[in-house]
């Protein structure tokens, strides 16, 4: 993934004879140009033609019962559209539309066949930035994560505290994570990855484990990170999540961009068009 730093223009002399200037709109945080994305998914064995073939010959031939049963889906075609800093932005799609995989994609985990992704600044795809190892204690999670995300020992040690209140795991901090819900799991993953207030932060569907409580504390961190220009990516099958949390709002199909606009015009259209397919 291609990443740049945006600086800022030089302002020119002010033209006594020009118009006053208007402020001007927030910079680009992420471009995503024209990206295409394709992986390969492995089926089932293929089945053999000669049903008499012997066991000693079927066990020389093993190798190549895989042979055919390779697919390739592309997940994401052509996708581009522009982010700016202090944007909260909803992807929205049916089940397979290909937002989770752009989402990996922004964040680097997911190899793109073509086009460029430029982000400025650091982008954290919650749950993979925080390196959680269900092995491991939530303790050692956080200060795994704390490091993963370049906090000190120090830094961690101090939002220590914060970070578990926030997450609510209480004394099952000190457990594995093998013991911890879903939804603990997920609310401590966004506890850590917003630790220190990311320039891209990348959410996948994890807010929609969390309860009311969780969530009004989830909002006001996003708006948080808004206000320090930071950018926001949050995919859910929420209209409702989509509506609170973004003002703008991408519609994927078929790893196509169908719509982008305010979150208040395009989500009744994605809403209309999941009825009708229903």
């Amino acid at each position: 993934m291609d990443v740049t730093e945006t600086r800022p223009e030089e302002t020119a002399p002010h033209d006594p004879g020009s118009s006053p200037s208007t402020p001007e709109e927030p910079g680009p945080s992420v471009i995503v140009d024209d990206v295409h994305v394709k992986y390969r998914v492995f089926g089932g064995r293929k089945r053999s033609t000669a049903p008499e073939m012997g066991r000693f010959r079927r066990l020389l031939n093993r190798s190549r019962e895989h042979v055919g049963s390779v697919s390739e889906v592309h997940a994401v075609r052509g996708v581009s559209f522009v982010a700016r800093h202090g944007e909260s932005i909803g992807l929205i799609g049916m089940n397979g539309a290909g937002k989770s995989t752009l989402l990996r994609a922004m964040a680097g985990v997911m190899p793109m066949s073509s086009g460029s992704i430029y982000i400025d600044g650091r982008a954290a795809l919650m749950g993979v930035n925080a390196a959680l190892m269900r092995s491991l204690s939530g303790e050692r999670n956080i200060i795994l994560g704390g490091l993963a995300l370049g906090l000190t020992r120090a830094e961690i040690d101090e939002r220590f505290d914060e970070i578990v209140e926030f997450s609510g795991v209480g004394d099952h901090i000190s457990l594995p994570m093998t013991a911890y819900s879903t939804g603990m799991a997920a609310r401590l993953r966004f506890a850590i990855s917003t630790a220190a207030v990311p320039d891209v932060l990348l959410i996948d569907e994890a807010l929609a484990t969390g309860d009311a409580a969780f969530k009004e504390r989830s909002t006001e961190r996003i708006a948080k990170i808004r206000e320090q220009a930071g950018t926001v990516f949050l995919v859910s099958h929420s209209s409702r999540s989509i509506r609170h949390m973004c003002d703008r709002a991408i519609w994927i199909d078929h790893g196509e961009i169908i719509d982008d606009g305010p979150v208040d015009e395009v989500v009744p259209r994605y809403s209309k068009e999941v009825k009708r397919r229903r």
